[in-house]
């Protein structure tokens, strides 16, 4: 039987592991139970403009790293980088000057952090003769709409285009909680992105309030878009910096994605959905003969593991997901379930996969015929006439 084929492309957890070190985690589970000679495995980390995206844009054009002291978002000195890829053209992450993971737990108030420092990055980019600058937003620790930051330049910002400035579903309202807003700051942080909007629109001569991508990064993308940035989605980015619609593209059996927290949006826009949408649309062109050349072995099942399980995580199935679980393994604090998330993560991988191949035998043997018929399995006493034929076929077979 030729080896299966196993996609892994996982997104981060954010605060506790990279793309890059989710994927070698997931491999590692992998490999617990399956050598090379039953599976082959690729590794296609999912940067989605969120902390590392620089690093592997830079990795993957061969471009040089530069290093910098910028005002962090507790407005303490925090050690960030910018890349530089040819000449012309900068990259960065706002989360190496303004992340979430750079706000101390116990001091999280997003009415006071700031995003001066990835307004300081840019700046240096232009000083180096920059006249392109690429912008991941994704993992911040602010919610300021990107006020400190503005000033003369063009932008373009990899994000989430599902996010917007304001409304009920505005920035402040979906992720004001998870950096550390109190329902009174929400209305606050709310408020506060209304008063932007207004002010940015009378600007620029258009509503932004409702423009995807707005609330990007706590609403760094609407201060982009004052400056004239063109908000890109990240699929799109994701496919010309990493190539991963031509990876996602091959015939895969099996796809590995993962992130931090699965629940209702994950499946409006998180990169875990858009793994399983692409890997399964491919499968569905290639078994209806629209595309090329794939093995016949059925359709590609994707699995997408997850530090917690939240409401709404079943609507990943509408997005291509076979299965989905949680990587833990027992009751954790979140202190403890980020310092094993790694080992936590590994472990995982190997019970999916041991699941897997328990699937794939059972398969194998109902392909054979071997499974002609279902077994009799009577709970309960036997009745009498039952009971006296057992006793005599006992008899017969000691005999």
């Amino acid at each position: 039987m030729a080896p299966l084929r196993i996609l892994v492309a996982p997104s981060g957890f954010k605060e506790s592991l990279g793309p890059e070190d989710a994927a070698a985690c997931i491999e590692q589970g992998i490999r617990r139970v399956a050598g090379p000679s039953e599976a082959f495995v690729c590794k296609m980390p999912v940067h989605d403009g969120g902390e590392g995206f620089c690093r592997a844009v830079v990795s993957a054009h061969r471009g040089r790293l530069v290093h910098a002291d910028v005002t962090g978002p507790v407005r303490q000195p925090v050690a960030s980088h910018y890349g530089i890829i040819g000449d012309t053209t900068a990259v960065l992450d706002m989360a190496a000057a303004a992340g979430l993971r750079l706000v101390p737990r116990d001091g999280r108030d997003p009415t006071r952090t700031t995003s001066y420092g990835v307004g300081q990055l840019m700046k240096l980019a232009l000083d180096q003769g920059c006249s392109k600058i690429i912008v991941g937003c994704g993992d911040s620790g602010t919610t300021d709409a990107g006020a400190a930051q503005t000033g003369e330049v063009v932008i373009e910002a990899v994000c989430n285009t599902s996010n917007l400035l304001c409304g009920d579903r505005g920035v402040a309202r979906v992720y004001g909680p998870q950096k550390g807003a109190t329902p009174a700051q929400v209305e606050l942080l709310s408020q506060a992105m209304d008063s932007f909007s207004r002010a940015a629109s009378l600007s620029l001569g258009r509503d932004i309030s409702q423009a995807p991508g707005s609330g990007a990064s706590g609403g760094l993308g609407a201060g982009l878009l004052v400056l004239g940035a063109s908000l890109r989605g990240r699929t799109a980015a994701i496919d010309e910096y990493f190539g991963l619609g031509k990876v996602l593209a091959q015939p895969w059996d099996l796809v590995f994605t993962a992130e931090g927290s699965l629940d209702a949006q994950s499946a409006a826009g998180k990169m875990t959905s858009e793994v399983a949408r692409r890997a399964t649309t491919a499968t569905r062109k290639r078994t209806s003969g629209g595309g090329g050349g794939g093995r016949a072995r059925g359709t590609t099942q994707v699995v997408a593991l997850a530090g917690s399980i939240g409401d709404g995580a079943e609507r990943m199935y509408g997005t291509g997901v076979s299965a989905y679980a949680s990587i833990l393994d027992g009751p954790l604090t979140l202190e403890d379930a980020m310092a094993r998330t790694g080992e936590l993560l590994t472990g995982a991988a190997e019970r999916t996969m041991r699941m897997v191949l328990v699937g794939a035998a059972l398969g194998a043997r109902a392909d054979l015929g071997r499974v002609a018929t279902a077994p009799i399995c009577q709970v309960g006493m036997p009745s009498a006439a039952a009971a006296s034929s057992s006793v005599v076929a006992v008899t017969q077979m000691s005999a």
